[in-house]
C-alpha cells in the first residue's frame, strides 16, 4: 500500500520535524509511506489528481468539520483501501484548514476530534494514527484498545 502524507509549509519546529521523520520511519515498516511538504491547497488537489506525477491519488483531507473515527475505524479504513489500487493521501491544510471546494473534492474528511490543534501538531497525530492503525492489523502490541 502506498500512502502519502502532505502539508502545507515548512516546519518551523525542529521537534514537529523530528516527530515527523521518526513516524513516517514507523510507518514505512508496514507501508510504502512518504511525507511531502506543499507550497498550498491547489498542490495538493493537483497531486491527487494525479497531474504531478501522473498517478491519482484517493484524498482523505484532515478538517476540523470531518468523520471523526476511534483508531480502530481508522484500521479498518486502511485495510479496505489495501485492497484498492489507488494510492492514499492524507492532507493537512495550513493554519485556516481548507476550502469547500476542497473538502468536495475529497474521498473522505477526516477530523481528528472537535479540539484545536496547531496543523503542525495535527500532522504529527494523524501521522501516529497511522502508524497505530498498522500496528492494529498486525496485532502489534502498541496499541492497547483503551
Amino acid at each position: 500500500m502506498k500512502i502519502k502524507i502532505a502539508w502545507i509549509g515548512k516546519s518551523k519546529e525542529p521537534a514537529i520535524q523530528s516527530l515527523t521523520d521518526d513516524y513516517l520511519k514507523r510507518i514505512s515498516r508496514y507501508s510504502d509511506a512518504v511525507g511531502l511538504v506543499l507550497k498550498d491547497e491547489g498542490a495538493i488537489l493537483a497531486l491527487a489528481r494525479g497531474e504531478r506525477q501522473k498517478e491519482r491519488h484517493k484524498l482523505i483531507l484532515l478538517d476540523s468539520r470531518g468523520k471523526q473515527f476511534s483508531s480502530e475505524e481508522l484500521a479498518e479504513l486502511l485495510d479496505r483501501d489495501q485492497q484498492q489500487a489507488l494510492p492514499l493521501l492524507f492532507a493537512v491544510g495550513g493554519a485556516d484548514g481548507f476550502s469547500e471546494a476542497a473538502r468536495r473534492q475529497a474521498s473522505l474528511v477526516l477530523s481528528l476530534g472537535k479540539i484545536t490543534l496547531p496543523h503542525e501538531l495535527a500532522r504529527v497525530v494523524l501521522l501516529e494514527q497511522i502508524y497505530r492503525a498498522f500496528t492494529i492489523l498486525k496485532n502489534h502490541p502498541y496499541h492497547l484498545g483503551h
